[in-house]
């Protein structure tokens, strides 16, 4: 059994004005999306857009789990050895490679 306390503390996330960015952009994609469907495009130029928007997805998924695992999983009161942040460093670069 775990007995791992949980932090209350509110999550900073790093680059927060790049990410929002990165929405908007995808947003703008899913708009084309639509837009593309409204008016019978090819079914190759849809499923290209798709695809880039699969993509952008999971490169703002990697980097919202790269905060996460660098910055918020360590407990507070911790500091993390050079090795554990080498880990997490090898786990965050095997996943981003794993969203493309």
């Amino acid at each position: 059994m775990s007995t791992q306390k949980k932090s209350n503390s509110k999550h900073t996330i790093t680059n927060k004005s790049k990410l929002l960015i990165r929405v908007k952009k995808i947003k703008g994609q899913l708009e084309g999306v639509e837009k593309a469907l409204e008016i019978d495009k090819d079914c190759k130029e849809i499923l290209h857009i798709i695809s880039s928007i699969r993509g952008a997805l999971g490169g703002l998924m990697a980097e919202v789990m790269e905060s996460h695992i660098l910055n918020h999983m360590g407990d507070d009161n911790v500091s993390l050895s050079e090795k554990e942040v080498l880990m997490a460093q090898e786990l965050v670069e095997s996943m981003k490679a794993f969203m493309k």
